[in-house]
């Protein structure tokens, strides 16, 4: 297992408006941006040598690479003139990846998963293909996986086989050259070529991860991955800081905060000014964010120039 492949030239439509001022592979999650989550997963299992697809504000992912000199890690990057999608986007890196076995992860994720303990799974099963799910009771609304015997048969029934599950997939897997017969040079998705065509043609093997897992595809989930998991996602924080010497945090050391203002149960980004008297419950704000003398924010996302208000139960 040499490689890896890093999903992160998606626009992240769905985290407008904030990401209009921060790639989404940038956006933090405890002050940390996402993709670092991905790497710490990569680097810590051994694996040096990782790919990165890249679009949307592209100069600026590079830019954070270069100024963490890549972790130490061997990293290059596909850039995309047009955007090819999950398919199109693995697809035109097909020759760097090799002949062997490889990770891919997304870069929007945060989980505690043992990748080496993954890699084992995949070379007992022998699979094609082994990709990790995660049991929800929200599989129906964001699409239920269909297992059956002990491989994936479906996804959100896109092959008409009536076979659901409470598993959804989470953007990890191993995969072998083989996916690579079905994937399409054009703008495609990985699931519906490549997924598709090796539960068709071979098998698509999954490992059921039980520990913790986010993703921060959605405002909502933004919102609750900072909020609702911090306990979570601090659990891993010596490790990250021993792999990429940069860590997850509720307060940012570089924020400045006056000695009247109240936070609770928040997350507090770099540059951040808070004034006095000002009140900030369970909300995130974003770096270089100002926040006025007596100004009270609850249950939100603040970013540079806007306020998004949160309501979840």
């Amino acid at each position: 297992m040499v490689n890896g492949f890093i999903f992160a030239a998606g626009f992240g439509e769905r985290l407008r408006p904030l990401t209009e001022i921060i790639p989404k592979s940038l956006i933090p999650v405890l002050n940390l941006p996402s993709i670092c989550y991905s790497i710490f997963l990569l680097k810590e299992a051994g694996i040096t040598n990782i790919m990165c697809n890249l679009h949307y504000k592209s100069e600026e992912i590079i830019t954070f690479f270069k100024k963490n000199n890549s972790f130490g890690l061997n990293i290059c990057f596909s850039i995309e003139k047009t955007i090819l999608g999950t398919g199109g986007g693995l697809k035109k890196c097909e020759d760097w990846m090799g002949d062997e076995e490889f990770i891919l992860i997304n870069s929007d994720i945060v989980l505690d998963i043992d990748l080496p303990k993954l890699i084992d799974n995949h070379c007992t099963t022998k699979s094609s293909a082994t990709l990790v799910l995660y049991k929800t009771t929200r599989s129906k609304q964001i699409g239920p996986v269909g297992v059956q015997e002990g491989k994936v048969v479906d996804f959100n029934n896109i092959r008409g086989t009536g076979v659901t599950s409470d598993l959804i997939y989470t953007g990890i897997a191993v995969l072998s050259p083989v996916i690579f017969e079905y994937l399409k040079k054009e703008l495609s998705s990985i699931v519906n070529t490549g997924y598709v065509g090796l539960i068709d043609n071979h098998s698509l093997g999954y490992f059921e991860h039980k520990g913790y897992w986010h993703d921060i595809g959605s405002i909502e989930s933004f919102y609750d991955t900072n909020i609702k998991s911090t306990e979570a996602i601090l659990h891993l924080k010596t490790r990250i800081s021993e792999i990429l010497n940069l860590c997850p945090c509720i307060l940012s050391p570089v924020s400045k905060i006056h000695q009247s203002a109240v936070i609770m149960n928040s997350v507090i980004g770099d540059g951040v000014t808070i004034g006095e008297n000002a009140s900030i419950e369970e909300s995130v704000i974003l770096p270089n964010t100002n926040i006025g003398r007596n100004v009270k924010i609850k249950k939100s996302i603040v970013y540079p120039g806007g306020i998004i208000n949160v309501n979840l139960n």
